[in-house]
């Protein structure tokens, strides 16, 4: 990516598919939201079903900061001070409506949509470009999406 419109990227985000790591392996529903913060950074807030669609909530805030010169594609993304993780944003459509997120060590993608629900025409052409990008597509699986949710989600507090 050449350049990415910090605030038309804000906003949720549906996790659509991914490589699985950690405790988000057997995430549901999960949604990435992210908004202009104070200080140059971009508060992100993660939230997913773990376990199921009637499984507990759970929440990862971690924060960005765009590197500078990169033309707002590449973050990196902080959960535990002082460590920062790579986060570039190595697919944008042009009407933000799907993003690719990647990293250089072809570790862990994310496909996100700005809905909850991929044909599986899309999610198929979506894990050929994350192929295209050097990662082995056989670890790449969809994240369960189920809507309306059994329970309301409280709001994100910022």
């Amino acid at each position: 990516m050449d350049y990415v419109d910090l605030p038309r990227f804000m906003g949720d985000w549906y996790v659509i598919g991914f490589i699985p790591i950690g405790a988000e392996a057997d995430a549901h529903n999960g949604i990435e939201s992210y908004r202009i913060g104070r200080k140059g950074k971009i508060d992100t807030v993660y939230r997913y079903l773990e376990g199921g669609f009637d499984g507990p909530l759970k929440t990862h805030t971690p924060n960005a900061k765009v590197e500078p010169g990169t033309g707002n594609a590449r973050w990196g993304m902080q959960f535990v001070w002082p460590l920062r993780a790579e986060y570039v944003i190595s697919y944008l459509d042009d009407d933000y409506q799907t993003t690719i997120i990647a990293r250089s060590k072809r570790d862990y993608v994310w496909l996100m949509a700005r809905e909850p629900h991929m044909s599986d025409a899309d999610f198929a052409r979506y894990r050929d470009k994350i192929g295209a990008l050097g990662y082995d597509t056989s670890a790449f699986v969809r994240q369960p999406q189920r809507w309306p949710e059994n329970e309301p989600r409280p709001p994100i507090e910022w």
